[in-house]
């Protein structure tokens, strides 16, 4: 065969072939022409489909599809543009529904309950347009894991009445190195206008008080916008709350080791006077300004757990009902009720291992002892001074003593 004829027979095929790719492509698959383009077929419906407008309404789902690390607390939601919403759901990955709330005027929704950190969360929504054409939306987020967020464990307790002395304390979970960052996402004021400043005891503690202590009666307003902060590398805040406490009377209590009586005082007036007992010669108290941190009416006392021990191990002392006690350091210093020494210690003798005695009955159910009358008139929050006993001063991060620091070096603390 010359190449010309070959030429004529590959450009015949290659229109044959051609011609059944355009009808193939074109084929409704039913008995009309090629050329009829009837209402019934494929083709027609195809485009019919193709011509009606898609909705207008725009949905964005937060946080993106896919994100991890998201905030326990903000980030959800839902909003749309161009429309309203008829529906959202949200789910965790197994299925359990998360309550929420749609804006009055439709156009938003928000979670109603915090989110659940290291959970994965599934959001389905819809909305029309103004012409009922409807439009969807799905996306999944993670939150933030416990290994990458941080929270501060605060004191007082929101909504709590407590003394004057009471600083607003801050234990965070995670070390925090971007003290900075962190202590701008807080901030502490009173009613009273005090000026009240900050301090870092260490990397996971800050504590806020004024100069002195706070005013009586007034409020104290704690706000955490801690949630999206970075307190260290890939380790970021999920707090967004706001605490109010209120302060009660002026309440200060003055322990004299060498008198062995305690003043205890209401606005400057002394209200009662109460023989005590210290710290003996070879346990003395601490010395300095200590507030209240927690009362039982009765609890144990073991003396292994504060290093007093005897030669077997155990504690030189295990008293397992003591009444009326007041809890005055994190190292376990107490103001507390005392049955078992004789009534005649008390203003004469200090002979304690280092917390102060009150006068007191076995089973704390006589409110006309010394002890009771104290502890039934005291606050979490109110101010023991002790003085005279020869010991050092109390440290003044060993529980809520932080008012024997004074004024400059307590601001010095600060990295705000």
């Amino acid at each position: 065969m010359t190449n010309s004829k070959r030429r004529r027979g590959l450009m015949a095929a290659s229109a044959l072939l051609g011609g059944v790719l355009v009808l193939s492509a074109c084929s409704g698959g039913s008995d009309s022409s090629s050329s009829g383009g009837g209402n019934d077929s494929s083709q027609a419906k195809a485009d019919e489909a193709a011509a009606k407008k898609s909705s207008a309404a725009e949905i964005t789902i937060s946080p993106k599809d896919g994100s991890d690390n998201a905030s326990i607390n903000n980030s959800a939601g839902v909003a749309v543009a161009k429309g309203t919403l008829t529906s959202v759901t949200m789910t965790t990955a197994s299925g359990t529904a998360v309550a929420g709330q749609l804006s009055a005027d439709r156009k938003s929704w928000k979670p109603t309950v915090q989110l659940e950190r290291s959970t994965t969360y599934k959001v389905s929504a819809e909305a029309k347009d103004s012409a009922g054409l409807v439009a969807h939306e799905n996306a999944s987020f993670t939150t933030v894991s416990p290994s990458n967020s941080f929270i501060g464990n605060f004191t007082p307790e929101d909504g709590s009445t407590v003394g004057v002395g009471m600083p607003v304390s801050i234990n965070f979970d995670k070390a925090i190195t971007d003290k900075a960052a962190v202590q701008k996402g807080i901030t502490v004021t009173s009613s009273s206008g005090q000026e009240i400043a900050g301090h870092w005891f260490n990397a996971n503690r800050l504590d806020f008080r004024p100069e002195k202590y706070w005013t009586e009666n007034s409020t104290v307003t704690l706000k955490l916008a801690l949630d999206g902060v970075q307190g260290a590398s890939g380790v970021y805040g999920v707090q967004q709350k706001t605490v109010t406490f209120h302060i009660g009377r002026n309440q200060v209590s003055y322990v004299d080791a060498q008198t062995k009586q305690m003043k205890v005082t209401q606005d400057g007036k002394t209200i009662k006077t109460i023989p005590i007992s210290a710290g003996s010669p070879e346990n003395k108290t601490y010395q300095g300004q200590m507030v209240m941190m927690e009362k039982f009416k009765e609890t144990r006392m073991n003396g292994a757990t504060v290093g007093f021990t005897d030669d077997d191990g155990k504690g030189e002392y295990d008293i397992k009902d003591v009444p009326h006690a007041i809890r005055l350091t994190s190292s376990g210093t107490f103001i507390h009720g005392n049955y078992w020494g004789a009534k005649s210690v008390f203003g004469s003798v200090n002979t304690s291992h280092g917390c102060v005695g009150l006068s007191d009955t076995k089973g704390a159910d006589d409110p006309g002892t010394p002890a009771a009358w104290f502890y039934n008139h005291s606050i979490v929050g109110d101010v023991v001074v002790v003085s005279n006993t020869g010991d050092k001063t109390v440290s003044p991060d060993n529980g809520f003593s932080d008012w024997n620091m004074d004024w400059t070096q307590w601001k010095a603390g600060s990295a705000a």
